[in-house]
């Protein structure tokens, strides 16, 4: 068997196992249905802390973090990505208890479409033209949204905007997967062991023996964040990056699964309606990226 070929396959089953379990996570926040999702984001926060610690320290990579507190810059990119994705891990777990997932899922199509968007207004890059079609193709969706309901379906924005600039402020932090997102939750940590604390003084805290099920799950949030974001990472390494934003949707398809079928959520015309549009701009999106890398390929050979 091929090497290279052995590891393009290994890097593919790892990608689709990291957007599988994103896909599948809303699962997991439902089952500590009950617990406020500030409270589940701060042991997400400090558990992931925990995991990750361990993982750079048994790979021998604590050079890498302290690589970035030596480069000030990088350490306040991360301080802004770190704030942005606590607010993402917020907003959809209070989204998934509040049943609103397929609002989510929505949120997570949009969320390429988004990147294009960032892409032009932060880092000059150009619309191509099947790009700007998709981009106008997932506004008319939305704009359908709000005359129809009269409002915008913020979660779906709210989702798509925080993981959006997310992805902008990594693309300018030069640091891998773990160590970034290690330095983001350890900034995020003071503030989330501050709220744990209260809670216990005032009686409120979820987590203890009182029930050791509920406990165990929220202890798990750390492993739960950090397995598909290093699976994530070596697939990443390891295929294109075409193959990769295909494979991202996955995730919001079985988020999207999931409400509909497993929680009963109710799929109106209406949504089926926006989710068309939003569908029909990633059809465009994928269309041109695979225009574009077909065009490189053919540029290098």
């Amino acid at each position: 068997m091929d090497g290279a070929g052995k590891e393009g396959r290994r890097g593919l089953l790892a990608a689709f196992g990291a957007y599988a379990l994103w896909g599948i996570l809303p699962v997991y926040w439902r089952a500590l249905h009950g617990v406020g999702a500030p409270e589940i984001l701060c042991h997400r926060i400090l558990w992931s802390v925990v995991v990750l610690a361990g993982v750079l320290g048994a790979t021998r990579r604590g050079g890498e973090v302290r690589e970035i507190f030596r480069r000030p810059r990088v350490a306040a990119l991360l301080v802004c990505s770190g704030v942005t994705i606590g607010a993402n891990w917020l907003l959809f777990i209070w989204a998934v208890n509040s049943g609103r997932i397929l609002e989510s899922s929505l949120g997570y199509y949009i969320n390429p479409l988004v990147n294009v968007v960032f892409g032009v207004l932060f880092l000059r890059e150009r619309l191509r033209p099947l790009q700007a079609l998709a981009v106008g193709c997932a506004f008319l969706g939305v704009a359908l949204e709000v005359g129809r309901y009269g409002s915008l379906p913020w979660v779906a924005l709210g989702l798509a905007s925080t993981f959006g600039l997310y992805g902008l402020l990594r693309k300018l932090a030069p640091v891998e997967a773990a160590p970034g997102l290690f330095v983001e939750t350890l900034y995020l940590a003071p503030l989330s062991l501050g709220y744990l604390v209260f809670l216990g003084l005032t009686g409120g805290q979820a987590f203890g023996p009182a029930d050791p099920g509920r406990s165990l799950l929220l202890a798990g949030a750390g492993l739960v964040t950090s397995v598909p974001l290093l699976l994530f990472g070596f697939g990443a390494r390891r295929i294109s990056l075409c193959t990769l934003g295909l494979a991202q949707y996955i995730s919001p398809t079985l988020t999207f699964a999931l409400g509909v079928w497993a929680y009963g959520e109710t799929f109106s015309p209406g949504r089926g309606q926006t989710l068309a549009f939003v569908l029909g701009a990633l059809v465009l999106y994928t269309a041109d990226a695979l225009r574009q890398a077909g065009r490189e390929r053919a540029l290098q050979s």
